[in-house]
């Protein structure tokens, strides 16, 4: 037969290990529930980054018609969007015809080494735009080859934002910009006529 003395030390080993069990228990509820808390105030900022821009959820469908022409189905919420080329059902892409229907000759538009638009250049485009009546428009600048590669690309590029510039604020859409430098030349280069012909900013019609 067990002492009483024996008894007490039972009981309290016994009453440690219960306690111990209980605050293990404890935590391990606790840490279960904060932890899809946690997750879920992580989800919240992260919901809340993501849309703190234009972001509201609502996407608008839309067309894009890209550089060669050819349609893409657009729905765009203004933050981000989805995109996917708009085919056929035997899967050829639907794509519309582009063809040059301006050329501009630069020396008629812009001063020496500037792409600063005259005005009676700028008023030329805006009449030009407003009736070509294209779906969208692809603007290509070129130049002759004097000067450097890379200061000839850099100019050619300006121009045709330039003149990309004013479309847009004649409701035109722009599918594309593009500066060619001395690249694609329509003429020698080794007579004044001929670079003049080469400085030129040309507009693609796409319908």
């Amino acid at each position: 037969m067990p002492f009483v003395g024996e008894h007490k030390k039972e009981n309290a080993v016994v009453n440690t290990i219960s306690k111990a069990i209980r605050a293990v228990a404890s935590l391990s509820l606790a840490a279960a529930i904060a932890m899809p808390m946690a997750f879920a105030s992580t989800s919240a900022d992260a919901q809340t980054r993501s849309q703190g821009g234009r972001d509201k959820g609502v996407y608008t469908p839309t067309i894009w018609v890209d550089p060669d022409g050819c349609e893409h189905w657009v729905m765009d919420d203004g933050a981000e969007g989805y995109m996917t080329p708009h085919t056929t059902r035997q899967g050829i892409p639907v794509c519309r015809r582009g063809n040059v229907c301006g050329v501009m000759k630069s020396d008629q538009f812009f001063s020496t080494d500037s792409y600063r638009i005259h005005k009676a250049g700028k008023a030329r485009l805006s009449e030009f735009f407003k009736k070509t009546g294209a779906v969208s428009y692809i603007i290509t600048g070129h130049t002759d080859s004097r000067a450097s590669d890379a200061y000839n690309m850099k100019l050619s590029y300006n121009r045709a934002n330039a003149v990309a510039a004013i479309a847009v604020a004649n409701g035109a859409r722009i599918a594309d910009v593009r500066g060619y430098g001395e690249r694609l030349p329509v003429a020698a280069n080794n007579s004044s006529h001929g670079m003049a012909k080469n400085r030129r900013v040309e507009i693609i019609c796409i319908r």
